[in-house]
């Protein structure tokens, strides 16, 4: 039986005196280019660096795998770091060009490897030893913060129902995007919380990533039983065609799918009001945003806005003494009167870290904060507490406290009506859930505790779900 990352840029001559730095461990890439009609329209008007401090930009190379992601701007896969010892992302010469992905033949299969733990099976897999006992191989790659990959779970819950008695095995590669999420503990709380049933390889130094010469969460590759890839889709959505393709693969290898008809999925309907605007071509949507200065840096020296609008935390890490890949730095800031929308802005003294941005004082009236412009129908933040212990950070939308109608899915509200996001794990949370699209809305966060940490922001236009 079968197996059950606004235009703020430094110079060339500043930076090549500066940023002459050991490798980083795991540095940042950018993210493959949204499409034409539904990408965010640019940042304007937010701080730049003197003109003596403006590098040249320069285009990192294009990855051919982009091409294959599909949708609109919050249905694109998130792009993995170019190299996990890649040079530091300060620096101005650009990322190496991905390499093709090639057809792999059953003795030339990627080889599952550098696996820290795996979960639900207490076996090692191989994608040929599974291929060579009569099964079908998905393997999907996923981090269980990835946003993208949140939304395709039911998917793939459907499959793995559906088609394990019939030769199916998925086999899930957990390659983390930050570094909590390498904990094992974590992860299995994401597996149970997601219902996660299949087996899953923890790859923390993203080893099997690199042997699939992968780039994407989430993406998917799938084996038929000669050990051949024969399908491959990065990103979300093409959820029929996937499963035609499992069938056909399943068929092949002498399944009986007679009794099972094929009911088409069908990818996830966009907001209504997004589609109109959509076809009028005022469709933006505030892409990914990261709080960390890794992905920042790295992003301005693309040449393209960063995630963060104000020149004081840049200017931070700048001028950090015996600066490396693991420099903090702390930075008192105020929110302009003008916020440009899809880039943050703090108020009051934060840290600067790596991966994320951190509250770096206890207050007592909320008087530290962070603003953003986003064009969304929804909103999602991934949220750590370095102490283990709950905090509170409290939501507001447009000057206003959430209601029911448009709070996300974590949100509640205290005695007084203030609605708020309880923190007490390392994961996604959902903030705004609005009835439909808006092209312009401003979110604020506020907390007391100095353990309010921030990794990033991603956004959704569909109908239903984050």
């Amino acid at each position: 039986m079968p197996f059950q990352i606004r235009r703020i840029s430094f110079g060339v001559v500043f930076l090549t005196a500066l940023f002459l730095i050991a490798a980083l461990a795991c540095g940042p890439s950018a993210e493959p280019a949204a499409s034409s009609e539904t990408s965010p329209a640019p940042a304007t008007g937010a701080t730049t660096a003197p003109a003596a401090e403006q590098p040249a930009a320069t285009t990192p190379a294009t990855d051919t795998k982009a091409a294959q992601s599909t949708g609109a701007t919050g249905e694109q896969p998130t792009a993995a770091p170019d190299n996990p010892a890649s040079a530091d992302p300060t620096a101005t010469s650009a990322p190496p060009a991905p390499a093709a992905v090639a057809v792999s033949v059953a003795e030339d299969i990627p080889a599952i490897e550098g696996i820290d733990a795996w979960l639900n099976t207490e076996m090692e897999l191989q994608i040929g030893e599974l291929a060579a006992e009569g099964n079908v191989v998905l393997v999907d790659f996923w981090t269980y913060t990835c946003i993208n990959c949140i939304r395709t779970l039911p998917y793939l819950r459907d499959w793995w129902a559906q088609y394990e008695d019939d030769g199916l095995v998925i086999l899930g590669i957990h390659t983390p995007e930050f570094e909590f999420e390498k904990d094992y503990q974590n992860v299995a709380d994401a597996i149970e919380t997601h219902s996660v049933g299949w087996p899953v390889a923890q790859d923390n130094n993203m080893t099997t990533w690199r042997n699939f010469e992968n780039r994407y969460w989430p993406a998917k590759y799938l084996y038929n039983v000669r050990g051949e890839m024969i399908y491959s889709h990065f990103g979300e959505g093409a959820y029929a065609e996937t499963e035609e393709r499992i069938r056909n693969a399943l068929v092949e290898a002498g399944a009986d799918l007679s009794d099972d008809p094929f009911n088409a999925p069908q990818d996830q309907a966009r907001d209504s009001a997004f589609q109109s605007a959509r076809q009028s071509g005022r469709a933006a949507v505030t892409p990914e945003l990261y709080a960390g200065w890794h992905r920042n840096f790295l992003t301005a020296r693309a040449g393209r806005p960063p995630y963060v609008a104000q020149q004081e935390y840049f200017d931070a890490i700048l001028k950090a003494e015996n600066r490396t890949e693991h420099t903090i730095a702390t930075i008192d800031v105020s929110v302009p009167q003008d916020i440009q929308p899809h880039a943050m802005y703090f108020q009051g003294q934060w840290s600067v870290e790596p991966e994320r941005i951190r509250h770096a004082r206890m207050t007592e009236n909320l008087e530290d904060y962070l603003a953003l412009n986003y064009a969304a129908k929804s909103v999602n933040a991934v949220l750590t507490s370095d102490s283990g212990e709950p905090y509170r950070v409290v939501i507001t939308v447009d000057g206003a406290m959430m209601t029911p109608e448009n709070a996300g899915a974590d949100v509640q509200w205290d005695e007084n009506g203030r609605s708020y996001v309880l923190v007490d794990e390392p994961r996604m949370y959902g903030l705004v859930d609005n009835p439909q699209y808006l092209p312009e809305s401003i979110l604020t966060m506020r907390s007391n505790s100095d353990d309010f940490g921030l990794f990033a922001f991603t956004f959704g236009v569909y109908a239903e779900g984050p």
